[in-house]
C-alpha cells in the first residue's frame, strides 16, 4: 500500500472538483466520502444531490477562515492531499475498511491524532476500487497548525502495519534514500511527448553517466552542459559553486520556459554537496593517461581493485563509500562494454543505483582505488579482450553479491533487493561474454590423461567444491585453461588454490566458469619455468663443488686462520 503525500495547496474547492469529477486520466466512478473528521452533518455531493462542492469546501475551510480573520494574514498552504493506493494484486477493500485505513493514516501523519478533539478537519473520498484520496485543511480547530514534520515516514510505517493487519502485499520500509517517484503529470507529459522516461528519470541517468568521467564539481557541470543538458548553477559572491539544477531539452512549462530540477530532488545522492564529496575527496594521485603504458590494462586494474572489496566492508563508512564507487565502476563498464553486453550492463547499473545510497555516511577517500579504476576505464580503456572483460564481469557479480549481503546485514531492504536485481543482469552479461571464450577453449581440450591429472589437482586443491567443478559443463574449458597456464610455467594445483581463495565459490552457479575467469586473470603472465630453474640450481651447486676441489690447497691454508677472518674470506 502506497500513501503519497502531495505538496501543500491552497484551493480546497479546486481539489474537491477533481476528486468528484470524471477524472483526467483514470475514470472516477461513484465518488463519495468513506470517512471524515465528523461524518454527522457532513455534506457529501456524491451521496446528497442537494450538497455542493462549495458547501463541502466551506465546511472544511471553516478553521482556516477563522484563523485568517483573527491574525489578518492569509494561510496559503492549508490543503493537505494524500492518495492511498492498494497494490494491483490486493483483494477488494470495502468502504468500511477504507474508512479504517484513512483514520490510521491521518493519525500517523499528525493531521488528526487519536483522542484529539481539536484536530484538523479531513475527509477521505473514494472514486475507485483500489484507492482513496485524503483531503485535510491544516489549521486545527484551536487555530494552531499541526506538526507534520516527518509525516511521510510515519505514514509509511502506518502503511506497513496496515498491510500486515489486512493481509495486503507487504512493501519494504522506506528510509528516505529512494529517488523521487515521477508524479502523474510528469508521466502523462512523457507519454504525450513520446518520451520513454519522465524528465527526472532521464536526467538521473545522464547525471550518473557523467560522474565516472569527472574529478571535480566544475568539471561535472561542464560535462553535463557538453552532453546537451540544460544546467542552471547557483554561486556565491566569490564565484564558488553552491548548487545546481538540470533541465531536459524540450521540457517546458505552460509559459514556454525551461523546467529545472535540483540534483538533490532527483535523487538524494545527486545533490551538489554529495557529488563534491565523492569526487573531490577521491581524486586520483595522477592523471589516468599517465598509466597508459602500465603492463596491466584498465580492465585488469579494475578486477584487481575489486579483489580487496570484502576486506574494506568491515568499517561501515568505508563500506558505504566502496558500494557507491562500485556503482560508478558498473556505469563505467557499461559505457565501454561491447554492444552485445551493453543493455544488460546498463540495466545492472540502473538497478544498483538504489543500492549505492543508505543513511550511513560514506568515507569517500576509502574508495579511491575503485573510483580510479572507473575513471581509467572511461578515459583510457580500449575494447577489452574477451578474457579480461569476463574476469571483470565475474568480479563485479561477486562484488555486487557482497554489497547485497552487507545491506542485508544492516537491514537495508530496498538496497539489498536492488543489489539482487543487479546481480541477475550481471550474470546474464557474464554468460554472454564467456560464449566465445568457452567455444575457443572447448575446441582444443587437453588429452584425456592430462585431463585426469588436472582433475586430481582440482580434488586436492579445492576439495569442498571439486565435484561441482568437475560436473560443470565448462570443466573441459577449465582444463584447457589449466593446461595453458602449466605451459607458461604455472602449477595448476597452486593456481586453483589461489583462485578459490580469492573469493568464495559457494554462491557460484557454475564454479568451473568462475575459476576460468579468475585463472585467466591471475595467470595471464608467464611464470618462471620451475624445471629450468631447478636445473640451473643443480648446475650451480655442481659448479661450486668443482671449484672447491680445484682450490683445495686454499682450504687447507684457511684452517689455520682465525675464525673471524676465515668467515669474512668465505663471504
Amino acid at each position: 500500500m502506497i500513501a503519497a503525500i502531495k505538496p501543500a495547496g491552497s484551493n480546497t474547492r479546486g481539489l474537491l472538483a477533481y476528486l468528484y469529477g470524471p477524472g483526467r486520466h483514470d475514470e472516477h466512478l461513484d465518488p463519495h466520502i468513506v470517512a471524515g473528521f465528523a461524518m454527522l452533518g457532513m455534506p457529501d455531493p456524491g451521496r446528497d444531490e442537494n450538497a455542493t462542492l462549495t458547501e463541502l469546501a466551506r465546511h472544511l475551510d471553516a478553521p482556516v477562515r477563522l484563523r485568517n480573520n483573527e491574525f489578518g494574514q492569509k494561510v496559503t498552504d492549508h490543503v493537505w492531499h494524500c492518495p492511498v493506493r492498494a497494490a494491483p494484486e490486493d483483494r477488494y477493500l470495502s468502504d468500511v475498511e477504507w474508512a479504517e485505513i484513512a483514520q490510521r493514516i491521518v493519525e500517523a501523519a499528525g493531521i488528526a491524532p487519536a483522542g484529539d478533539d481539536l484536530a484538523c478537519r479531513w475527509i477521505a473520498v473514494r472514486h475507485a476500487d483500489d484507492h482513496i484520496h485524503i483531503l485535510a485543511t491544516t489549521v486545527r480547530e484551536d487555530g494552531r497548525r499541526p506538526k507534520l514534520h516527518d509525516s511521510g515516514l510515519r505514514v509509511g510505517d502506518a502503511c506497513r502495519e496496515i498491510e500486515k493487519d489486512y493481509g495486503l502485499r507487504r512493501l519494504k520500509k522506506g528510509d528516505r534514500t529512494g529517488a523521487r517517484r515521477p508524479n502523474q503529470a510528469e508521466m502523462h507529459k512523457a507519454e504525450r511527448l513520446g518520451w520513454e522516461q519522465t524528465s527526472p528519470e532521464w536526467l538521473q541517468d545522464r547525471i550518473r553517466a557523467a560522474i565516472p568521467h569527472v574529478t571535480g564539481a566544475e568539471e561535472f557541470i561542464a560535462y553535463l552542459e557538453a552532453d546537451g543538458i540544460e544546467v542552471k548553477t547557483r554561486r556565491g559572491p566569490s564565484g564558488d559553486l553552491l548548487g545546481y539544477a538540470v533541465g531536459r531539452p524540450g521540457d517546458l512549462n505552460e509559459n514556454g520556459e525551461q523546467i529545472f530540477h535540483p540534483g538533490g530532488k532527483i535523487a538524494p545522492d545527486l545533490s551538489l554537496p554529495k557529488i563534491k564529496a565523492r569526487l573531490e575527496s577521491s581524486q586520483p594521485e595522477e592523471h589516468p593517461t599517465a598509466r597508459r603504458n602500465h603492463p596491466s590494462t584498465p580492465w585488469h586494474q579494475a578486477t584487481d581493485a575489486l579483489d580487496t572489496l570484502h576486506a574494506d566492508l568491515a568499517e561501515d563508512t568505508h563500506a558505504q563509500a566502496h558500494i557507491a564507487a562500485l556503482g560508478e565502476l558498473l556505469e563505467a563498464t557499461a559505457q565501454k562494454a561491447p554492444d552485445n553486453l551493453r543493455a544488460e550492463l546498463r540495466a545492472a547499473s540502473k538497478a544498483f543505483a538504489r543500492a549505492q545510497r543508505s543513511q550511513i555516511r560514506a568515507e569517500d577517500r576509502a574508495a579511491h582505488a575503485l573510483r580510479s579504476a572507473a575513471l581509467d576505464i572511461v578515459r583510457t580503456a580500449t575494447g577489452p579482450d574477451g578474457s579480461a572483460l569476463a574476469a571483470l564481469l565475474a568480479a563485479l557479480v561477486w562484488a555486487t553479491i557482497v554489497a547485497g549481503r552487507w545491506h542485508e546485514a544492516k537491514d537495508h531492504a530496498h538496497q539489498a533487493d536492488a543489489a539482487r536485481q543487479a546481480v541477475q543482469h550481471l550474470r546474464t552479461a557474464v554468460d554472454r561474454a564467456l560464449v566465445p571464450t568457452l567455444a575457443e577453449l572447448a575446441a582444443r581440450p587437453p588429452r584425456e590423461q592430462a585431463r585426469r591429472v588436472l582433475a586430481n589437482d582440482v580434488r586436492t586443491a579445492v576439495p569442498d567444491h571439486a565435484e561441482r567443478i568437475l560436473a560443470d559443463p565448462a570443466w573441459p574449458a577449465l582444463a584447457t585453461v589449466l593446461a595453458d597456464a602449466e605451459a607458461r610455467g604455472h602449477q595448476p594445483h597452486q593456481l586453483l588454490k589461489e583462485a578459490a581463495a580469492q573469493r568464495e565459490l559457494t554462491t557460484a552457479r557454475q564454479p568451473a566458469r568462475v575459476l576460468i575467469t579468475r585463472i585467466q586473470h591471475t595467470g595471464r603472465n608467464p611464470a618462471p619455468n620451475r624445471r629450468a630453474e631447478a636445473a640451473r640450481r643443480r648446475s650451480t651447486i655442481a659448479g661450486s663443488a668443482s671449484t672447491a676441489q680445484s682450490l683445495g690447497h686454499q682450504t687447507t691454508a684457511a684452517v689455520s686462520m682465525p675464525t673471524e677472518q676465515h668467515h669474512r674470506q668465505r663471504r
